[in-house]
């Protein structure tokens, strides 16, 4: 057969660079949502592994195959946790609301570590943030970027 019909990066295609990714230490608390997300992710890297497998390209095969294993693993430890009625005080998965002395709110829902997004206010329960508001109750004082803020709602 000639060369011409060879897959030539096949062969010189590198996966050493490609490695595991980091599963957390900590308890993988998850909302129902978060739940949802990691199931969606293990589907898309299912299907991006097929993909990858047809193609007969080592290194999507590696990255796909890596992506499938983290998410495998965070379903596999995933603690869910239900909506908790009691808002007496914040807890996971509650949405908590802070007003700062200069009169800025900021609203915050705590999740778990994979459904974090800081920019659309879902913040980890590990975040140092979000260890500071868990416990507290409304018009509790919480120091929010660098500001002292009240607790005004928990949902």
């Amino acid at each position: 057969m000639s060369s011409a019909f060879t897959r030539e990066n096949d062969e010189t295609e590198s996966i050493d660079d490609i490695v595991e990714r980091p599963v957390s230490p900590h308890r993988n608390l998850v909302t129902p949502e978060g739940l949802a997300q990691i199931e969606h992710e293990m589907e898309v890297a299912r299907v991006a592994l097929a993909k990858a497998e047809h193609d007969r390209s080592r290194r999507a095969i590696a990255m796909a195959a890596r992506d499938l294993n983290y998410w495998s693993a965070r379903r596999a430890n995933a603690e869910l946790v239900e909506h908790i009625d009691d808002t007496s005080e914040a807890r996971f998965g509650h949405t908590v609301t802070v007003k700062s002395a200069s009169g800025r709110t900021h609203t915050f829902k705590i999740v778990g570590e994979d459904e974090a997004d800081p920019a659309k206010g879902l913040i980890p329960h590990v975040a140092p943030l979000a260890k500071a508001l868990i416990g507290k109750e409304v018009g509790d004082s919480v120091t929010v970027l660098h500001e002292k803020s009240k607790i005004v709602s928990i949902v």
